[in-house]
């Protein structure tokens, strides 16, 4: 029976007990238990059940990969489902409680399932497709819909805190076991920068437990030593409770922390995700140990062998009076050893094996009275909600059993794994290691950088080395070399320590017990607990055709629980491999994918919740527009003055009043939220040419260029005007909503197309104001301020400098989107409010008035200037909107030219650009449609164009718009319907699309 012993427990304050509830029920622990050893302690085996069969479900595991242990934790604004009780620090309060039973963990009605296993083997789901749709509908999807899922998804709002931590490194460990400490106390010493991230709250991984001795000193002793010494070291940084999640291109890291998930009074944050750019990446992230394949091995009490040890020496817990241990290694020795030695009894160690001589592990148990069965393996493990016994029979033979050993657990030991989970993330390769029966990092073939050089390292375990000694060796070496490849130096006296050795008889491959048991005798043979996926299902998949890893794992949904296949996959593939008659190798793996395990939504939000789940976005200028009147307009995440209303007056009467000033007068408004990319590299005119339709490679320095930028299907997603700035530099102005797309449409050709471009870009969107000065009096007014010529033999239009203007350093843009004498001026962020100030004083008896974005769209539609969002909506071309005049023909091809040639895209019945202008001087509904002669299937009156942008321009006092419409260019006189809403049909002549000042004189003057 599950208890505490008086000795062990390395890791508990016994001085501090606490108190905790799983089901109701209340039960004691002590500070530093986990709650699964708190819950072994109090004799709780059953704390699941599975997900098919609803089979009962005990403790596998003590760490991660744990697939059994899920309960939720906590309550209301704390609820929290599928929580791993082996990752879970127990505190004084905590309440949990099991998951996917009803109505209770005792007694599952769902265990019924088990009865039906024949009728739901690997696949059925599927094979339910096949029936039609009405029986599939009404019949089958509702049952499966209501089985799917384990615990249930909390409904109150979290009541937790999260935020996000930036760092920065020259070589980041991630895993504080003996081999990540001595990697980081070697790279430290070569005075290289270190992060050292451990997923647990103590450092030193298995070392502790499994004993040994390090330069004469005992294990412990050795890192409670080591990690003090790093503890004073100034370039060394050491963090407990982080996980290394993920880790992606160029160096950069996810570690998530879990600050007080133990201490839930504690003030702060719950969690904290690290965002980690490091030079090199020391992957010590130690190994995995495999479960075996027998029939009965889910049963609760079966656990993993070094699982029951780290109970029993970390928390002082006896999972079993009478445990017997089976294996194919000798580290199971281990086990039953200090099983032994606490009092305990061992009644038998089946080893699958069959040596000609003891190894030092086996003489040891055998001197202490242990009884070793070599050769032999377990036939069935016999129990129900408990193990209560274990059926002996020859590893080689067909299941008979020979002996019966009474029992209430069962360590197993199949061999280990390294965790090769990171090294995966990036595209490191794994190559098979026939000794030890496992894959491992291939050295030859890491994840490479954009340098073409690797960037992670494996040490220890995680590299497949598992003798003390190796470890230690290996992972000094990892970082010794790791140093000098960032170009430090490791001192001469800074040598690897020596372990003791305790050679150890090799491992046998052995996969499933007994060797030659028939399939039936393995229904009940499980490899992946949560799932239920039995070793007949996945030889099943083979039988089918699936004998793709991927296809595999996806049909029989081995390796897909939460705890994504860590205790699984290994024996599956083996198994898929033995029903191939392949070798492992040659079936593969399935991809590793971050996180290494599940993370919080919490931390992955951060502090994206609430009131700045969406920031409002606010230029430099934005308190002086608050203060001044403004009218908010949203304007993707940033706030833009719609206008600024003065006292008495309406919006619409200001925006015609800001309409008329800056026509008649002097206007300014706030740009700063136009985005500007800098693109810069040697091939930065190549790589514009082929984003914009329009040639950028022959830009002069100091010109500017009105561009359009298409997808890859041709339709048009941005505009803006490129600055040339030197011969590998261009600064290329986009929207107001596209300067985070655009940016991620630029890398995402740069990295996944034309990668071998040198190229290199940059969101400064938010690092300059950009002011707008607008209108006949604009270049007086600059003038004033004094420092730049600007006239228009020394600035011409589309042409930009840089310069001093009345002191303040900026650049200056000669471009308009008003059809006026215009400048944007660009200041750095933090000088934007003063020369927003400087020019206000300067316009003063110029009749300057700042304008909004609603006199913006006004001016530039009297212009005829379209609008990205009102003359396109993701189905509009260039062609479309008369603007073939950008589409460049000295260049062979750019984004979205192949598809502007598809028969549909030259279709000359495509709605066209025009200028609209109501008969009566009104103004047209924004959005309403024209309506034809005849009627569509639908039975209403053909619809053949529409209104794009609509305004009333106070500069020719009547009502203009812009629209699309068939054949528009071709009936310019003509008259349409436009039924509007209102139950008015509005009647509106074709014109052309530019309104004022079609030479552009005002703009060049």
């Amino acid at each position: 029976m599950s208890t505490r012993i008086a000795t062990g427990g390395r890791l508990l304050n016994k001085s501090n007990a606490v108190s905790f509830s799983f089901n109701g029920k209340q039960l004691r622990g002590f500070e530093g238990d986990t709650l699964a050893s708190a819950l072994l302690a109090n004799d709780q085996m059953l704390v699941g059940r599975s997900f098919k069969y609803h089979r009962p479900r005990g403790i596998v595991a003590a760490g991660p990969e744990e697939p059994n242990a899920l309960v939720n934790l906590g309550q209301g604004d704390r609820f929290e489902p599928n929580q791993r009780a082996t990752t879970t620090e127990l505190f004084d309060g905590l309440q949990s409680e099991s998951q996917n039973h009803w109505p209770s963990l005792e007694f599952d009605v769902g265990a019924i399932n088990k009865h039906l296993s024949r009728f739901l083997p690997a696949g059925f789901y599927y094979k339910m497709f096949i029936h039609p749709r009405p029986f599939w509908k009404h019949v089958y999807e509702p049952i499966i819909r209501h089985s799917a899922g384990l615990g249930k998804a909390p409904k109150d709002l979290d009541g937790d805190t999260y935020e996000h931590f930036h760092a920065f490194c020259d070589v980041l460990v991630i895993g504080g076991g003996v081999a990540g400490l001595e990697a980081a106390r070697t790279a430290a010493l070569s005075g290289a920068k270190v992060i050292v991230l451990e997923q647990t709250a103590h450092w030193g991984g298995r070392a502790p437990v499994d004993g040994g001795t390090v330069d004469g000193t005992p294990v412990g002793a050795f890192v409670d030593t080591l990690v003090e010494e790093l503890s004073t070291m100034e370039n060394v940084t050491l963090r407990t409770r982080v996980m290394g999640a993920g880790v992606y291109d160029h160096g950069y890291v996810l570690g998530y922390e879990r600050l007080t998930d133990h201490a839930p009074k504690t003030a702060g944050p719950r969690h904290r995700l690290w965002r980690i750019r490091a030079g090199h990446i020391v992957t010590a992230t130690g190994a995995i140990e495999r479960p075996l394949s027998f029939s009965g091995n889910d049963i609760p009490g079966v656990m993993l062998a070094a699982s029951v040890r780290d109970y029993l020496v970390n928390y002082g817990v006896s999972v079993g009076d009478r445990t017997v241990v089976v294996t194919n290694n000798d580290d199971a020795y281990r086990t039953a050893i200090a099983l032994t030695e606490a009092g305990l009894t061992v009644p038998a160690i089946l080893d699958a094996r069959v040596l000609p001589q003891d190894s030092a592990l086996m003489a040891r148990a055998k001197d202490l009275g242990i009884r070793v069965m070599m050769g032999h393996a377990v036939a069935r493990v016999t129990g129900g909600k408990r193990v209560t016994g274990v059926e002996v029979c020859s590893q080689s033979g067909e299941g008979a059993v020979l002996e019966t050993f009474p029992c209430d657990a069962v360590a197993m030991s199949g061999g280990w794994s390294p965790v090769v989970h990171l090294w995966s993330h990036c595209g490191g390769k794994l190559t098979w290691d026939t000794a030890g029966a496992m894959f491992r990092p291939d050295v030859n073939n890491p994840p490479l950088g954009a340098d073409g050089h690797g960037f992670v390292t494996a040490a220890g375990a995680a590299a497949g080395f598992f003798a003390l000694d190796d470890i230690l060796h290996d992972a000094h070496a990892a970082a010794d070399g790791v140093a000098t490849t960032l170009g430090f130096k490791l001192p001469a006296d800074a040598v690897s320590p020596n372990a003791d050795r305790q050679e150890e008889a090799p491992l046998a491959p052995v996969w499933m017990m007994p060797q030659g048991a028939n399939v039936k005798l393995r229904e009940k043979t499980f490899l992946d607990y949560q799932n239920d996926v039995k070793v007949s299902d996945v030889r099943l998949a083979a039988q089918e055709g699936f004998v793709s890893v991927e296809h595999a794992k996806r049909y029989t949904t081995l390796g897909m629980a939460t705890d994504q296949g860590k205790l699984s996959n290994i024996n599956g593939l083996a198994t898929l491999a033995g029903a191939m008659d392949a070798d492992i190798p040659a079936v593969g793996t399935t991809t590793f994918r971050p996180p290494y395990h599940p993370i919080s939504m919490g931390s992955i939000a951060g502090e994206a919740r609430g009131d700045v789940f969406q920031p409002i976005r606010r230029t430099p200028l934005h308190d002086w527009h608050e203060t001044n009147g403004a009218d908010w307009e949203p304007v993707g995440h940033w706030r833009r003055p719609y206008a600024y209303p003065r006292k008495g007056e309406s919006t619409h009467d200001a925006v015609m009043r800001e309409v008329t000033n800056t026509r008649s007068k002097l206007g300014m408004l706030d740009a700063s939220t136009l985005g500007k990319i800098i693109v810069k590299g040697p091939d930065a005119g190549r790589f514009l040419d082929m984003l914009y339709t329009n040639m950028m490679s022959s830009l002069k320095p100091g010109k500017c260029r009105y561009g359009l930028m298409c997808s890859e299907n041709g339709f048009l997603i941005d505009d803006g005007v490129v600055a040339r700035i030197d011969e590998e530099t261009f600064l290329c102005h986009t929207t107001t909503g596209g300067a985070e797309s655009i940016h991620q449409h630029m890398e995402e050709w740069l990295q996944t197309e034309w990668w071998d471009f040198n190229v290199y870009t940059a969101n400064v969107t938010e690092q300059y104001a950009q002011i707008a000065v607008v209108g006949p009096n604009a270049r007086t007014c600059l003038e004033k301020l004094g420092g730049m010529d600007l006239s228009k033999e020394a600035l011409a239009f589309m042409e930009w400098a840089d310069g001093t203007l009345g002191g303040f350093k900026c650049r200056v843009y000669r471009i308009s989107f008003s059809g006026e004498l215009s400048y944007e001026i660009a200041v750095d962020a933090g000088q934007g409010q003063a020369f927003w100030d400087a020019l206000m004083v300067a316009g003063n008896d110029l009749g300057v008035m700042p304008y909004g974005t609603e006199c913006l769209h006004i001016l530039r539609a009297e212009k005829g200037f379209i609008m990205i969002g009102d003359e396109t909506d993701g189905t509009v071309i260039p062609q479309d909107l008369g603007l073939n005049w950008a589409i460049s023909k000295k260049k062979d091809d750019y984004l979205g030219k192949r598809a502007q040639q598809r028969t549909h895209m030259a279709d000359p019945t495509r709605w066209k650009l025009v200028g609209l202008e109501t008969t009566d001087g009104s103004t047209l509904p924004d959005g309403a449609y024209a309506v034809g002669e005849g009627e569509n299937e639908n039975g209403q009156r053909n619809m053949i164009g529409r209104v794009t942008s609509t305004y009333h321009s106070p500069t020719l006092g009547k009502g203009i718009a812009m629209g699309l419409v068939l054949n528009g260019p071709d009936r310019m006189g003509e008259v349409l319907d436009f039924p509007g809403t209102d139950g008015k049909t509005y009647q509106a002549k074709i014109v052309d699309p530019v309104f004022y000042d079609k030479e552009g004189a005002k703009q060049n003057v």
